[in-house]
């Protein structure tokens, strides 16, 4: 066998101490030399690359080291030194993504050729997960969007419809009536659901273990599921609460459980663990789109089908289902995602066809004592039945003509005056000049120096008499937001009916009256 020179301790000592494969082969391409790491790449035993072809290792490598030579060859190789992207095929056949250098060099007549190949694995992984995040992250901002104006519309339609039906609709038009009620109901309900999957859904975190929640989920689930279906738990002994909303969370462990059930067909096990993790650049490394510290993770196992790589890739998306002919929405592990994301956490797929589909759920570890009070909350007592102003001015601040025309017509209904603005700088500036109301009543997005929160901040400080109720078709932009003073703010969230909007302004009018 032709060998270069042995006389090379250098280069001895180069190969056993870098971390990337270095191959050496003459030019008709036979491999004269290989370090420790090129094995490991290529599955090959001690010594067992030497007298391969190169090419079974890199397909095409001898054309592909000559090009390098030329610097303005048409492929865009460069010169000795310089490098580019290629495919190795391991034994098994499977293909490794690799940055390749080589260099050319002569020596006692053997004309050889360093090729020097770096993996790209990791690399690729995180750019995938970075491309993954900012897709879901443009998706979840457009679904936002489409969310907020379908539920003005729905704002518009239920409004109008319960107008008709106190004014007075005949025993025909009545039904209707209400059956264009229930499917407005149902639209606004799906919004709510897009509302979660865009983070934009009204969270109530409260300091939890989920280990407590999961128990209390998975007695639900285990009559759900069926006897077919075995469920088991692994518990760490030690876990670090979280701040958690419990009703979203059993909500996620029923989504992902029965999408479980579905892949598993007539029968199978889910392991449902819990335990302690810490997010390290390590980690960080694989995915780039997680803070690292202390989390605790909720994984979901099933023995299922498994998904294809299409179906993982897309798999969070909103409406992608796999389970159209059987009735799927395309909505649950989309609402499974926007739930962990907005909760400051991450979610991590990994399945293979024909063994099953593991879900990682990571939430940030809550290491304060104590929990959260849910701000905010209406009294429970509020009137339900349509009360009648008493000359009370409700000033409305709404950009959408539409929605606000809607506005002054339920609330002149309830009996009240009204005043109008289309942006929170012109309510505010007719606040300034004098215009007398009892009750600023605010969309939260609006165009303008002034947004709802802005407006409802300057009303507290300069208008402490005046009460405020704001109103959203994003259910999280300001959730009970704390003003100046601790003076709390509840969102009554569009699409709303018309008792809900009694209820708020009566709990409003019922406080007692700002210094």
């Amino acid at each position: 066998m032709t060998d270069i020179p042995a006389d090379s301790a250098i280069l001895d000592a180069v190969m056993k101490a870098t971390s990337d494969a270095v191959i050496v082969s003459d030019d008709a391409g036979k491999i004269l030399r290989s370090n420790v790491v090129a094995e490991r790449f290529f599955q090959a035993g001690t010594g067992q690359l030497l007298g391969q072809d190169i090419s079974t290792l890199i397909p095409g490598a001898p054309q592909l080291f000559q090009s390098f030579e030329t610097a303005d060859h048409p492929s865009g190789a460069g010169r000795n030194g310089t490098g580019r992207d290629v495919e190795g095929r391991r034994k098994d056949g499977t293909l490794l993504p690799l940055h390749l250098s080589v260099g050319k060099t002569q020596a006692d007549g053997i004309q050889a050729y360093v090729a020097i190949l770096h993996d790209l694995t990791q690399r690729r992984t995180t750019e995938q997960a970075l491309a993954r995040s900012q897709r879901m992250d443009a998706i979840g901002q457009m679904t936002g969007g489409i969310a907020h104006d379908f539920n003005n519309l729905l704002t518009v339609i239920i409004g109008n419809l319960e107008l008709l039906e106190m004014r007075g609709a005949d025993d025909r038009q009545l039904p209707l009536i209400q059956d264009a009620l229930g499917s407005a109901e149902l639209g606004a309900d799906l919004t709510s659901r897009l509302m979660v999957f865009a983070r934009r859904s009204d969270l109530k975190p409260v300091s939890a273990d989920l280990r407590d929640l999961c128990v209390d989920t998975l007695k639900l689930l285990g009559r759900t599921l069926g006897s077919s279906f075995r469920i088991k738990t692994d518990f760490a002994s030690d876990v670090d609460p979280v701040m958690i909303d419990p009703s979203q969370f059993q909500s996620t462990l029923m989504n992902l459980a029965l999408n479980a059930r579905d892949a598993m067909g007539t029968g199978g096990e889910l392991l449902v663990s819990i335990a302690n993790v810490t997010i390290d650049d390590t980690y960080m490394a694989q995915e780039t789109d997680i803070t690292p510290g202390r989390y605790v993770r909720l994984s979901v196992s099933d023995d299922g089908a498994g998904m294809s790589l299409e179906a993982q890739r897309r798999a969070f998306e909103p409406f992608f289902t796999t389970k159209a002919k059987s009735g799927g929405t395309g909505l649950g592990l989309a609402m499974v995602y926007g739930f962990v994301r907005q909760s400051g956490g991450h979610v991590t797929l990994y399945s293979e066809l024909g063994l099953g589909t593991s879900f990682g759920l990571y939430f940030p570890a809550h290491l304060q004592a104590g929990g959260q009070d849910d701000p905010g909350t209406a009294p429970a007592d509020a009137a339900r039945n349509t009360p009648l102003g008493n000359g009370e001015v409700i000033l409305i601040v709404e950009d959408n003509p539409i929605v606000r025309k809607l506005s002054i017509e339920r609330i002149r209904d309830l009996g009240f005056e009204t005043l109008e603005a289309e942006s929170g700088d012109q309510a505010y500036q007719m606040l300034k000049d004098g215009a007398e109301a009892d009750v600023v009543f605010s969309d939260l997005v609006m165009p303008g120096r002034l947004n709802g929160y802005d407006l409802a901040e300057l009303v507290h400080r300069e208008f402490p008499k005046l009460k405020v109720l704001l109103t959203s078709g994003y259910a999280s932009d300001v959730v009970t937001g704390s003003m100046s003073h601790g003076q709390p703010f509840d969102i009554l969230h569009k699409p709303y009916r018309q008792a809900e909007l009694v209820k708020r302004l009566s709990a409003l009018l019922a406080e007692a009256p700002g210094p």
